[in-house]
């Protein structure tokens, strides 16, 4: 029976804390609907206190005790506070100590809702920029599974950049690829991913040919041969995600494939500026109509690449 994301988290962490003597960490873990319903009620979850630094401290801790913590942030935004322990002892601990620290860290996007700055939004793209730590950024069941099984078979502590618009979603993305010469070639992230689909549909309805690439590795970034030959041959090609544009995920991708497809790649990432808690204000992922208006600018005076 096919699961949701959600499901699969909850399983797969109940599993781990009841049958492998795992542990999970959190604030706030157990209340107001149990994060979305990934967190199963049972053995082995840790309430930490409210404190944004402790708690990955905590983490840490047990990572090299042999416990392979889940360490969950429920708001993404949270993880300026909850970075430092990890980013300086987790991800270099092998590397500097040759002690492995593997933990798992569960950070949630969230948007819109009145949220506000603190805690809105994705933030993948500072993590991308600490050796010694894979980033991935899961929408689906199986790539959600992909990642825990990553986790479950290295020593690395791995980031998880998941996003609350999956987890109710049972369905697998796969690539769409309508030509290798096609108007548009887009790679999306995250929660970005959904709304590029969205803007491919109505595209194709004005009669261009569009491709959409998901992406769930961001690194290490591996693009499958299938990615490089589609920008080489389209007129237009844009990396979209869900954190902000400037040094982020989205424009660091968009210059590793500008070299290997040897064409401009555009990048599209939420704005430079801080998200407010009301409705006008608030700095999303962009939406549909965004990315369409993005798009047809870009292809006014496109040329096809072959």
């Amino acid at each position: 029976m096919e699961r949701t994301v959600a499901e699969t988290i909850r399983e797969n962490t109940r599993r781990h804390l009841e049958e492998s003597n795992g542990i999970l960490l959190g604030q706030c873990v157990t209340a107001v609907g149990w994060i979305g319903g990934t967190v199963p009620d049972c053995k082995n979850i840790v309430e930490i206190p409210m404190t944004d630094v402790a708690g990955p401290g905590f983490a840490v801790g047990a990572a090299l005790m042999g416990k392979r913590p889940i360490f969950v942030v429920r708001y993404q935004g949270f993880m300026w506070y909850n970075s430092s322990s990890l980013v300086n002892y987790a991800a270099k601990s092998k590397e500097i100590w040759k002690v492995p620290c593997p933990v798992f860290i569960r950070a949630i996007g969230m948007e819109g809702g009145g949220v506000g700055h603190t805690a809105s939004s994705s933030i993948h793209s500072i993590f991308m920029h600490m050796p010694g730590m894979p980033v991935a950024a899961p929408m689906t069941p199986n790539e959600w599974q992909e990642v825990w099984d990553y986790f479950m078979s290295h020593d690395d502590p791995v980031y998880c950049s998941e996003h609350r618009r999956s987890f109710t979603s049972k369905i697998e993305m796969k690539n769409e690829i309508d030509s290798p010469n096609a108007d548009v070639t887009i790679l999306a992230i995250s929660a970005a991913r959904l709304n590029a689909l969205e803007a491919a549909a109505e595209l194709r309805k004005s009669g261009l040919k569009v491709n959409v690439f998901h992406q769930l590795w961001l690194k290490p970034f591996q693009p499958p041969p299938d990615l490089i030959g589609c920008l080489k041959g389209s007129r237009v090609s844009v990396v979209i995600d869900s954190d902000f544009e400037i040094a982020g995920a989205s424009r660091s991708i968009a210059y590793e494939l500008s070299h290997l497809s040897n064409k401009p790649i555009h990048a599209l990432g939420i704005e430079d500026r801080s998200c407010g808690a009301a409705p006008r204000v608030e700095n999303i992922t962009p939406k549909k109509d965004a990315i369409i208006q993005f798009v047809t600018q870009k292809l006014k005076g496109a040329t096809h690449g072959h």
